[in-house]
């Protein structure tokens, strides 16, 4: 081999090598509801804080790669990820068959049980049934908004549709909407920081939050899970629980259980050939 062609092996080479670094360290893009406490919201200095952005981050820092979050109201956040605007969503989404057929799940991280927001001073609602003729509130998109569609018919209610849950919480506190069907975690946080409401009522779902992406980045779901795994290994997830909600996460929970394979069983996208877990 010549000089010259020696030469242009190692400068090909140099190129190649060069560009698969930069690949790795390529930023990983998420997309996130802004107004929801305490998985999403604004910090004073800049950039969001809670849960959901401390989780991204640690899983972004296991795949060795710069993290950028953008936030959105929650009903843009599937079409956005599913246009290629994101890698994935940090925000909290609900598991359900239906999603499943437009997302590729992780497995889940976070148990997804409901509860209803109120003003302090209501003793009227009870109990579901006492919903009759009243107005609930919930955030466009969310699984919230799906559960209270499904049973509508059987409640009775009518539902105020809000951009963030941050505006369906309002709407209770101005007295535009009688409760706010919401996840247990960012309700109790609203009830925390505002004297005027309180939280009743636990509809549980059987269902978790779970990490989506685009149907054809398995590659990419499958590193997340893996990611995930580790944190559940390491009790990493357990202290961010602890950290953001004050409690511990039971020990049979999706916080805590580390699933065999990738994705969620019995949905579209479950992977369930066991996986050996890779955790640095």
């Amino acid at each position: 081999m010549s000089r010259l062609s020696k030469r242009l092996s190692l400068a090909l080479l140099f190129a190649i090598a060069v560009g698969a670094a930069g690949a790795q360290t390529t930023s990983l893009r998420a997309g996130v509801d802004p107004n929801f406490p305490p998985h999403a919201f604004p910090k004073l200095s800049g950039g969001y804080q809670g849960f959901n952005v401390d989780l991204g981050e640690e899983i972004a820092r296991r795949l060795g790669r710069p993290l950028e979050i953008e936030g959105a109201q929650y009903s843009a956040l599937i079409p956005a990820l599913n246009a290629g605007k994101y890698d994935f969503l940090l925000a909290p989404t609900t598991v359900s068959p239906e999603r499943a057929q437009s997302v590729l799940f992780t497995e889940g991280y976070l148990e997804n049980n409901f509860t209803l927001v109120m003003k302090k001073e209501r003793a009227d609602i009870q109990k579901l049934e006492d919903l009759k003729g009243k107005t609930v509130a919930v955030n466009k998109g969310s699984g919230p908004e799906e559960w209270a569609r499904k049973n509508q018919a059987q409640y009775g209610y009518e539902i105020g549709v809000y951009g963030t849950n941050a505006d369906a919480v309002q709407a209770v506190i101005s007295g535009r909407a009688d409760a706010n069907l919401a996840g247990i975690t960012p309700s109790a946080w609203a009830a925390r920081t505002s004297p005027t409401i309180k939280t009743a009522i636990v509809i549980k779902t059987g269902s978790v939050w779970a990490i989506p992406f685009r149907l054809d980045d398995k590659a990419g779901r499958d590193k997340v899970s893996m990611a995930l795994k580790c944190m559940k290994q390491d009790g990493s997830l357990q202290r961010l629980h602890e950290k953001w909600f004050g409690t511990k996460a039971a020990a049979d929970s999706s916080t805590v259980v580390i699933a065999s394979g990738h994705g969620v069983p019995g949905l579209n996208g479950y992977d369930a050939k066991p996986v050996a877990l890779a955790c640095k």
